[in-house]
């Protein structure tokens, strides 16, 4: 594997990310609690869009095939994706949401801050931007873990299950492989055994605030890196790709 497509590789796994953890947000619109968190859970969304479009049109460029954004987030069957498995997972309620947002939020903010070093100046440029909006996702989703976990007996309980459920797909988001490396060498990927101390100590002192118990690691999900994923992913792209499917090449 030569640096080009390590490059393609990797920033076509981080659109990934972006998108379907994006798609699964947008289901909140309309459903939220109250208005106000709605529109927040909305906003939200759109900015892993945002994220997503500006990764997937460079990965586009870096391939140099002629594709475009557009084909590789619905022209591409479920092994082709390579986001980790914790992004694909249905909503359930509004605490298995907060608490997944958080422990994703406590990854984004030491990854993105590390990648505006990179030495690639268009990853540098998204995760300059994108730095930006993942702080302000953290302060959000930390203050809902608080208010659910010290709050009643039962968003106290609901939320704790849903760390607890969730705690076996969060191994998936430190994983590396060859593409990983090459880059790391090149100064264009950040080493993730930094950020997972950083992500370590955010979740120990923000689930000690909210009166709730870190789960302890165990057996962790893998096999996001070879396009492995849960039965949810391929309903979320029988419902995202259903235009393009049935009407390929179709213009607004």
């Amino acid at each position: 594997m030569d640096k080009k497509e390590a490059l393609f590789n990797y920033t076509l796994r981080l659109g990934d990310h972006a998108l379907i953890l994006s798609h699964r947000l947008c289901e909140w619109c309309s459903w939220g609690p109250f208005l106000e968190e709605d529109i927040a859970l909305s906003n939200i969304a759109l900015d892993f869009l945002g994220q997503a479009n500006f990764l997937l049109e460079y990965a586009a460029e870096l391939e140099g095939k002629g594709r475009t954004a557009d084909d590789l987030a619905y022209r591409r069957d479920e092994r082709q994706f390579f986001n980790p498995k914790i992004v694909e997972l249905p909503n359930k309620d509004f605490g298995f949401t907060i608490a997944r947002q958080f422990i994703l939020d406590a990854f984004h903010v030491p990854f993105y801050e590390a990648l505006t070093g990179s030495a690639d100046q268009r990853l540098a440029a998204v995760a300059s931007k994108a730095i930006k909006e993942v702080r302000y996702h953290l302060r959000h989703s930390s203050m809902w873990v608080k208010r659910l976990g010290d709050g009643t007996e039962e968003s106290h309980q609901r939320i704790q299950k849903a760390f607890d459920d969730l705690w076996m797909y969060t191994g998936e988001l430190f994983e590396e492989n060859e593409t990983d490396t090459i880059l790391q060498q090149e100064g264009i990927a950040p080493d993730m055994k930094a950020i997972k101390n950083r992500w370590d100590k955010t979740m120990g002192e923000v689930l000690s605030e909210a009166t709730l118990k870190r789960p302890e690691d165990g057996w962790m999900q893998t096999g996001r890196l070879e396009g492995i994923h849960t039965e949810h992913l391929g309903y979320i792209l029988a419902e995202m790709q259903f235009l393009q499917r049935a009407y390929p090449d179709a213009q607004w």
